[in-house]
């Protein structure tokens, strides 16, 4: 018998995005669940109507979001999507597979390659076509490292293999409304990273400035030929410079201001909510908040 498959997913907004991710998910999961931090659109109102489970959780950063949520989830394994991301037909057929062997998957974890596209290009160079993430792992096994952004998942016995088919990922779509949001994400990592560098002690060296954004940039667009994407790998390129110095300058401002270093992951100075400028959110349904109450109250 096929081992059963709960589908996580964090959103926050994402009525855009979510249908297509919803789409993508139906003919693997057993069970999905979706995480929301109280969105102001129709995310929520959209995921219910897939017939997802939804519970509301406040968002501080992607990995104490996604350690929170994972207990939670039904089955014994796990599929981690973002709304941006889709399942593509090979991706669902391999997991499958891999459930449905006797005696069980023979990893406790997989990693899958990502296939990104930005402004309507697949980035194929620059070092984005090597972009693993492990999303398909065992529910007691996998938690996130504890980081404020971009953190991965680790699973505690070690014991993981990959899957040949690829994840697509929409990082950007070409429109106008694709990259606002793409800029809202910039500044909400950018601030969360700023808080990691400056609980980890680091301090902004004037050289920061230059030589950080500058490699960065050289090594994707030049050594690992990000030219070869075009406009598209430009911007890539452009974009990932530019975090590093946006990085450096908001930890020079933290510390030239006076304000403390989080003493936590998963306390940052400042909630993603408060950094996208959102003060209206939906409240929780009421069987959501003790859905969350009780979770929160079992040490989930």
């Amino acid at each position: 018998m096929a081992e059963r498959l709960s589908i996580l997913i964090p959103v926050f907004n994402e009525e855009t995005n979510l249908p297509e991710c919803l789409k993508s998910v139906r003919g693997i999961a057993d069970e999905i669940f979706v995480v929301d931090s109280f969105s102001t659109d129709k995310t929520v109102e959209i995921a219910q109507a897939a017939g997802a489970r939804v519970v509301q959780h406040e968002y501080v950063n992607s990995a104490a979001q996604k350690n929170w949520a994972i207990p939670q989830c039904a089955h014994d394994w796990v599929f981690i999507i973002d709304a941006d991301e889709r399942i593509t037909p090979e991706l669902e057929k391999e997991i499958k597979e891999i459930l449905a062997r006797p005696g069980g998957p023979d990893q406790d974890g997989y990693f899958v390659v990502r296939r990104n596209y930005f402004l309507g290009g697949e980035i194929k160079h620059g070092g984005w076509e090597t972009n693993d993430v492990q999303r398909l792992f065992k529910r007691d096994l996998g938690r996130y490292a504890e980081r404020e952004v971009h953190a991965d998942v680790r699973v505690s016995s070690g014991r993981s293999g990959y899957l040949k088919a690829k994840l697509d990922h929409i990082t950007c779509p070409c429109t106008l409304e694709g990259l606002n949001r793409y800029f809202q994400r910039f500044n909400r990592y950018t601030t969360q990273a700023a808080e990691r560098y400056h609980r980890e002690g680091r301090k902004p060296r004037l050289l920061s400035f230059f030589l950080h954004p500058g490699w960065e940039f050289f090594k994707m667009y030049v050594l690992k030929r990000g030219f070869l994407d075009g406009i598209p790998g430009l911007a890539v390129c452009s974009f990932c410079s530019f975090t590093r110095f946006v990085r450096y300058m908001k930890l020079y401002v933290r510390i030239r201001s006076g304000m403390p270093p989080p003493q936590a992951y998963d306390v940052g100075t400042t909630k993603a909510r408060e950094i996208d400028g959102v003060k209206d959110a939906k409240k929780p349904r009421d069987d959501d908040s003790q859905a969350a109450r009780t979770a929160e109250a079992a040490g989930e």
